[in-house]
């Protein structure tokens, strides 16, 4: 059993991203996708996110919220890094 990396994914949406359920809708996408980490509104209007995971469920992760909100968002911004695995699940942070 030794350490395995991750990728970690920090992302940032904006549009109308904060009041519609984005959040819980991530934090929900996320837990069915298996993936951790934790989402919150900033008070520039934007939503921020740590997911971590594999890339391919990070992207079917993002796809979804794509999808979703599509209407919504007006841009993502993403940076990824590969780590060690640090949170133990997907939270809404205020």
């Amino acid at each position: 059993m030794g350490n395995f990396m991750i990728a970690r994914a920090h992302i940032f949406y904006s549009g109308t991203v904060q009041g519609i359920g984005f959040r819980y809708t991530a934090q929900r996408f996320a837990m069915e996708l298996g993936l951790t980490g934790w989402v919150r509104n900033l008070k520039d209007g934007r939503v921020e996110i740590i997911a971590e995971g594999s890339r391919d469920l990070i992207n079917k992760f993002l796809s979804g919220l794509d999808k979703r909100f599509e209407g919504y968002i007006v841009n993502r911004e993403i940076d990824y890094v590969e780590t060690l695995p640090q949170h133990k699940d997907f939270s809404v942070t205020p």
